[in-house]
């Protein structure tokens, strides 16, 4: 017997299958982990496949010396979605591989974890002298407890005494495993009754069809899903549900733990390395059937799934922008046709390319357009701060943000401020010869952060000493950029020093559960102020939040990108949508320089449909995605010159694609990237523009061309996100 090997190493010239010889005594299985001999040392890899014959001499091959595990590790379903990766996003095979199974567990660093568990042995017959005491006094702990862990009866009658009643067998010991749950304590179960439209929704969605679940903010969609899971775990079926930020996770699990109980698996990159194993392993052993979790969560390892379902679909983070890099949405396509299920997008701000599929039929359109408890969407005042600067307000906030804030401090209820922009300041610049701080390793202004009077690099975390005189001219007078979080907080506090201000950023939400305890304490706290970035605009149910501010909007308006009126109107939608969702009436105070913007008009009326016809026409007039597909090559090593060689030798050769394809090519070039520098690794791109006709052999064009240059460091994205 033979097996076919992918060797665990991320490089491309060792991306391809190597065979080696199984021994009898070996019983070696498709998808186990693998021990092999690769040239002077042993490594990891993966059996992708098993055969009687080989491709080569056999006196040349070396046997695999032993299995990681007793089990296969990489199901059935995985392998055939490898080879899907492989050739749609045109990645190593050893770097899909690895997306399949927690990190800790591929480099051996986690385990099942066990503790030793004692218990009276009832069959004996104890007798103890009324000198040991420490033993009298743990064979009453036991009869009490029924059973305790060594750890613990160590430590109240110390170690001899539990050592003395074991060897006199009084007492009995089991290994017992300990799961390590994300999540502990008792959920409430909130029983909702579904209005007409979410039965409606429930029922149509059946087919192994893509469904469009375009629902406005408080229409009752998460309801919509439990319903589903619900009935897919009735036929004795899993699931799969997608959220885009770890901010959402604990209010989604929180609903699904009441409902679901253990059938519920938490996988995101939050959780410690013990958690995320145990959470796995319990997928895997389908001990639960239900995964929640961020991008990472559509690789969860169960068996038969039933529906998939992506909440939020718009949102950027499905699209990793790291190696490996690929579309959530690919991947959630191909589990559902494998899985014969049916495929459930869900947003109140559905993506433009997902909406004009909705319209063409390929997707299947299901709308909820009123709140589930029948309230209006929050009124949106849009204030002019230009007018704010004539009248001699040169502040953060607008006259009509602070009154607003004060009534709902009086009233002891609770607002929102959504600025998506985190730390001090933006940027640190000398106002004698405009030299501006940028980080060492990336091409970026660098951020100041006031609490750790740093600053600091949002692309590769690295941190500096803050500007007190410029290192170029000497001068000290040195200017602060656009506010963060941070800023508008001291604002706040400086006006209501006696509220409760919190924040949430990637900064407060560092560390373990930091989500989790903002949102509790959020929660609990009235009158109280919470501050944040985009991880607060979505999802979030709080029955007193009455005031949504949004200080800066045209932030994410003026970005050179296409898609930047569609996330300017997406975040407004969302982050108004968080106001007003109990009895009482909520507002929305939207402070913008550029108030006649068309973007304004469509969000503050909720005319999704509306943005949707505008922005269609423009992408179609200007034959942007969904009209086209933007191809991007990016290329990025510490060698400047081997990156910029390397660039123009592929250039040169796909240029004479625009012969073989001269009316599919709308646009070609090859350029620096927006951000020349990042980690330290200098990139440029190549850029294209294409017709939908051929985009497909265009692009596999493309990369054979690339593929023949390059070592590494080449990257291919589809649409991309974030063009910088």
């Amino acid at each position: 017997m033979y097996a076919e090997v992918i060797i665990d190493q991320d490089a491309k010239a060792l991306d391809k299958v190597f065979e080696y010889i199984v021994p009898e005594e070996l019983p070696a299985r498709v998808g186990m982990r693998v021990i092999v001999p690769f040239g002077a040392r042993y490594i990891q890899g993966f059996i992708i496949a098993l055969k009687e014959n080989c491709n080569y001499d056999v006196k040349k091959l070396k046997p695999i010396k032993s299995l990681v595990e007793d089990f296969s590790a990489i199901k059935p379903e995985m392998l055939s979605l490898m080879r899907f990766m492989a050739e749609k996003n045109h990645l190593k095979l050893a770097s899909i591989l690895r997306l399949f199974l927690p990190s800790e567990m591929r480099e051996g660093k986690v385990k099942e974890l066990f503790v030793t568990r004692y218990s009276l042995n009832l069959k004996a017959d104890i007798q103890l002298s009324k000198s040991a005491k420490k033993q009298q006094e743990a064979v009453e702990y036991l009869k009490e407890k029924t059973s305790a862990t060594s750890s613990e009866l160590c430590t109240l009658f110390g170690a001899g005494a539990v050592k003395a009643l074991f060897e006199k067998g009084y007492i009995l010991k089991e290994r017992e495993q300990v799961i390590r749950s994300p999540l502990s304590g008792k959920q409430d179960l909130k029983n909702v009754k579904l209005n007409v439209m979410q039965e409606k929704a429930i029922s149509t969605i059946c087919e192994n069809k893509t469904y469009l679940l375009h629902g406005v903010t408080g229409s009752g969609k998460t309801e919509v899903y439990m319903h589903l899971i619900e009935k897919e775990l009735s036929k004795g079926k899993s699931a799969i549900m997608l959220v885009p930020e770890i901010s959402l996770t604990p209010q989604i699990m929180s609903n699904f733990k009441a409902r679901f109980g253990e059938k519920v698996a938490l996988l995101h990159s939050g959780l410690s390395a013990g958690e995320r194993f145990d959470e796995w392993k319990r997928l895997f052993s389908g001990e639960a059937t239900i995964a929640i979790g961020a991008r990472s969560a559509i690789f969860a390892p169960l068996d038969n799934v039933g529906i998939i379902i992506i909440d939020e679909e718009h949102e950027q983070s499905y699209i990793s922008e790291s190696n490996p890099r690929y579309d959530t949405h690919d991947i959630a396509e191909f589990r559902a046709r494998f899985n014969s299920c049916p495929l459930l997008l869900g947003s109140a701000t559905p993506s433009v390319e997902s909406y004009e599929k909705a319209k063409q039929g390929e997707y299947i359109l299901i709308e909820l357009p009123v709140r589930a408890n029948g309230k209006e969407m929050p009124k949106i005042q849009i204030v002019d701060m230009i007018n704010e600067l004539r009248a001699g307000n040169s502040g953060i906030f607008s006259s009509q943000l602070v009154s607003d804030l004060a009534s709902v401090i009086n009233r002891k209820k609770q607002a929102m401020i959504f600025i998506n922009r985190r730390g001090y300041a933006s940027f640190m610049r000398c106002r004698e010869c405009g030299y501006i701080a940028k980080c060492s390793d990336c091409d970026v202004s660098l951020v100041y952060h006031r609490e750790d009077n740093r600053l600091k690099c949002h692309y590769c975390g690295k941190q500096f000493k803050v500007l007190e005189k410029c290192p170029q001219c000497g001068s000290e007078n040195i200017k602060q950029g656009a506010v963060g979080t941070e800023k508008v907080v001291q604002e706040i506090k400086t006006i209501f020093p006696d509220v409760k201000i919190l924040r949430m950023d990637n900064d407060t939400t560092s560390t373990k559960n930091a989500h989790q305890k903002i949102l509790d304490e959020f929660k609990n706290t009235l009158p109280c102020i919470l501050v944040g970035t985009q991880m607060i605009a979505k999802g979030h149910d709080f029955e007193n939040v009455v005031l949504v501010g949004i200080v800066d909007a045209d932030q994410s308006l003026y970005q050179t990108d296409y898609r930047s009126t569609e996330r300017t109107f997406g975040l407004i939608t969302q982050v108004s949508g968080r106001a007003g969702r109990s009895q009482e009436e909520g507002k929305v105070v939207l402070q913008t320089y550029a108030p006649r913007h068309y973007v304004y008009k469509f969000a503050s009326n909720y005319d999704y449909k509306g943005f949707f016809k505008k922005e269609e026409n423009i992408r179609e007039v200007a034959t942007f995605p969904p009209f086209s597909r933007i191809i991007r090559v990016l290329f990025a090593d510490t060698d400047e010159n081997y990156v910029r060689d390397l660039l123009k030798s592929c250039y040169n050769n796909a240029i004479k694609l625009k012969e073989k394809y001269p009316d599919e090519i709308i646009y070609m070039d090859a350029m620096k990237s927006p951000i020349k520098r990042m980690q330290n690794k200098f990139r440029y791109q190549i850029l294209m523009r294409v017709r939908l006709a051929h985009a497909d052999e265009i692009e596999k064009d493309l990369f054979e061309i690339v593929d023949k240059a390059s070592k590494n460091s080449v990257f291919f994205e589809i649409n991309p996100q974030n063009l910088s």
